[in-house]
């Protein structure tokens, strides 16, 4: 087996019309520091290798983004118009300003999570090392925090940048009921 190359992981991630048209539709909205992230793009991946269609099992599609004003108001403002320009698309597009994750993760999650200062650095801290992926909408170019080996071998490892064990096993589980050859490293 070939090593997974950022140039042919964006490749079968174009293969994905949804995917295709959000990282053509994204650069138009000049969102600061925007990634197309996560769940559409390696799901996208997972697909490619089981011979499913490239949309199936993709709950959401979602957009990262980085921006100073941490009020929620302007977040929403950002949300509401990517909807607006997605609507046609038919897809659940979850839109987040990773400046203001800080302020509402623990809540949410039941941790601390640290103040960021890039939207990279959201993709960084992925419960799943080989989910840490993304696609600047700007210049077209994969970002990923651990390189594409577990992604390319099926490896579900837990991230040490975000060891949140009860959260990675439950989101594994969700990703093995739908990629039931998905491997759970050994987390020792």
């Amino acid at each position: 087996m070939n090593q997974l190359t950022d140039q042919h992981l964006l490749t079968i991630i174009q293969t994905n019309a949804i995917n295709q048209q959000l990282l053509a539709l994204l650069p138009k909205l000049q969102i600061p520091d925007c990634i197309l992230v996560a769940g559409c793009l390696f799901q996208t991946y997972w697909n490619h290798q089981a011979g499913q269609h490239a949309e199936w099992g993709i709950k959401d599609y979602d957009i990262a983004y980085f921006d100073d004003d941490l009020s929620w108001e302007a977040e929403d403002r950002v949300i509401q118009r990517v909807h607006e320009a997605c609507a046609h698309l038919g897809v659940n597009v979850e839109v987040r300003n990773q400046a203001r994750i800080h302020l509402w993760y623990k809540t949410r999650f039941g941790a601390d999570y640290p103040q960021l200062r890039k939207a990279t650095d959201g993709i960084d801290r992925y419960l799943i090392a080989s989910t840490c992926v993304g696609v600047d909408v700007y210049t077209g170019e994969l970002y990923s925090t651990y390189g594409l080996d577990d992604l390319q071998h099926n490896v579900l490892r837990l991230n040490p940048l975000n060891p949140l064990a009860g959260l990675f096993n439950d989101k594994a589980a969700s990703y093995r009921q739908r990629w039931p050859w998905l491997k759970l490293a050994d987390q020792h």
